[in-house]
């Protein structure tokens, strides 16, 4: 690396990122940090050999900026930020909601800013980052964006507009499979299981599912189907979560995390 990355507000997601990308052969000289408490930004300093900096040194010295703090907390940063940030940063952000219109009206004019929604399997390297292109950014930008996110999991461009359905797709997507997981374990549980047992058993079903429907390039409905014999368990299994509106209500939670998301980016907290 030639460039400085500096990565800002840097909780349990941009501690990922800063892992990730030293794994990935980053030089962690070429790497800042801040955090909102000192002592957390001695303890990354510590535990990656990386630089901790306050947001103003960070906006003067680094290349390239990564905001990862709350969505609430975003307004009160660029205004922290905004005197020491020239027009040739490249400003990624990661925060959930917020356009990149928010960020070009109160940084330098020009400025390029790259939208990324990123999720919590960055915590080991299976993330899925979503990447947008502000007004400003270029071709260069959004590469470099990948190649940053790239060494925490997949990347993939969409046009900024496609931002709230991702977020409500992949940014939130872990915690649908948690539920569900959840809820299964409980009926495991409820069959007469052991909960590590159980637990044991739904976990690896999983992984076997998510690695079929990466690599097989089937359809899941075909997936589905080589599992569901005529008048067997799958199918009275289908047919109760069918009868509760199963399939229904992902398709409301998901439009309802959606218009979270354009709450999110409207003001409303």
């Amino acid at each position: 690396m030639t460039q400085k990355v500096a990565v800002l507000g840097t909780g349990k997601i941009g501690e990922a990122l800063l892992s990730g990308v030293i794994r990935s052969g980053w030089a962690p000289t070429d790497l800042l940090v801040t955090a909102r408490r000192p002592e957390r930004a001695r303890e990354l300093q510590e535990r990656y050999g990386v630089t901790a900096v306050t947001n103003a040194e960070a906006a003067k010295n680094a290349d390239t900026l990564i905001l990862t703090v709350k969505p609430q907390d975003m307004g009160t940063l660029l205004d922290e930020l905004a005197p020491h940030v020239p027009a040739d940063r490249l400003v990624i952000s990661g925060a959930a909601g917020i356009p990149t219109s928010f960020f070009e009206e109160r940084l330098a004019a020009g400025t390029p800013v790259v939208r990324v929604m990123t999720n919590t399997p960055a915590l080991v390297d299976e993330a899925m980052s979503v990447i947008s292109a502000g007004s400003h950014a270029t071709e260069a930008h959004l590469a470099h964006a990948e190649e940053i996110f790239g060494a925490v999991g997949k990347t993939l461009r969409v046009p900024e507009s496609q931002q709230d359905a991702c977020t409500a797709l992949s940014g939130s997507g872990p915690a649908y499979f948690f539920y569900l997981v959840e809820a299964m374990t409980d009926a495991g549980i409820l069959l007469g299981l052991p909960r590590d047992k159980a637990h044991d058993l739904i976990v690896q079903s999983a992984i076997g599912a998510a690695v079929m429907l990466r690599d097989s390039g089937e359809h899941p409905v075909k997936l589905r189907e080589a599992v569901t014999s005529p008048a067997g368990t799958t199918i009275n299994a289908i047919r109760e979560l069918e009868n509760h509106g199963v399939r229904a209500a992902l398709i409301a939670a998901l439009e309802a995390a959606r218009d979270r998301s354009r709450e999110l980016a409207s003001g409303n907290s």
